[in-house]
């Protein structure tokens, strides 16, 4: 029995942990041939002999490793970019540097990945490229996110300028707009809101305060909805943003 990307050939940043690498197993299991990339080669190394998965380290934030990184690949039917940055803060908060780091990992690393990998799916005249972009975005406001919700707003219009200009072409791409999902990164969030000595089941609690469900989400739900946006059953799909947010957004 084949999956339903079974002969198709995906990359996926940020593949070492927490969505990504639920990405990288979903797809995987649908018969995709993964190639997962990541900055921390140790994470990388936990997908080590898994089937229809490959393995290398990348850091988006260095174009020449990624202009070199598209030269170098076959033919790529998806592209998952998964990489981000989360800064705390109001725009008070925000520096210059943590301002930049925010668009350069957000943003300017997906336009890197898309000039890279576009070409190849340009001359096959299929693709499908799937953004991570957030809830808190221009879909809704979320409190001492200005930089991480201007930055995933901006994937959004990324997203669905590069829908509308290759439309034509085979190509499709969506943007995820997840709300609080429960990965590695939030833990990493969550400890450092709470300081050392602070209340961490607090802190928990804020961020469940705001999923209407009651719950966060997890890295496998948003991983099926990958599969689904990298699949031919949504062929008919492109420039859409998706919220996937536990009714955050109609709260």
């Amino acid at each position: 029995m084949t999956g339903r990307l079974h002969g198709r050939t995906m990359v996926i940043t940020a593949a070492g942990q927490g969505i990504g690498r639920a990405a990288a197993l979903a797809c995987a299991r649908e018969g995709a041939f993964v190639l997962a990339t990541d900055i921390d080669a140790a994470k990388l190394a936990t997908l080590a002999g898994v089937v229809n998965v490959a393995t290398q380290p990348l850091d988006v934030l260095d174009a020449d490793a990624v202009r070199a990184f598209g030269l170098a690949a076959a033919r790529i039917d998806i592209l998952f970019n998964c990489a981000g940055f989360v800064h705390h803060g109001s725009i008070l908060d925000c520096d210059e540097a943590a301002f930049d780091v925010s668009f350069a990992l957000n943003v300017k690393a997906m336009y890197r990945m898309i000039r890279a990998i576009l070409p190849g799916m340009i001359e096959c005249r299929r693709g499908s490229i799937i953004n991570m972009a957030s809830v808190a975005s221009s879909v809704i406001a979320a409190p001492d996110r200005f930089a991480y919700g201007a930055s995933k707003a901006a994937v959004i219009g990324l997203t669905k300028s590069v829908a509308v200009d290759y439309v034509t072409r085979g190509i499709r791409a969506n943007a995820i707009c997840p709300g609080t999902v429960d990965s590695p990164s939030l833990q990493e969030r969550m400890r450092a809101q709470a300081g050392p000595d602070g209340d961490l089941d607090a802190v928990r609690a804020r961020f469940l305060a705001r999923q209407p469900m009651g719950r966060l989400g997890t890295p496998e739900e948003i991983a099926e909805l990958v599969v689904f946006l990298a699949s031919d059953e949504s062929a008919f799909m492109t420039g859409n943003a998706i919220p996937f947010d536990g009714g955050w957004s109609n709260a």
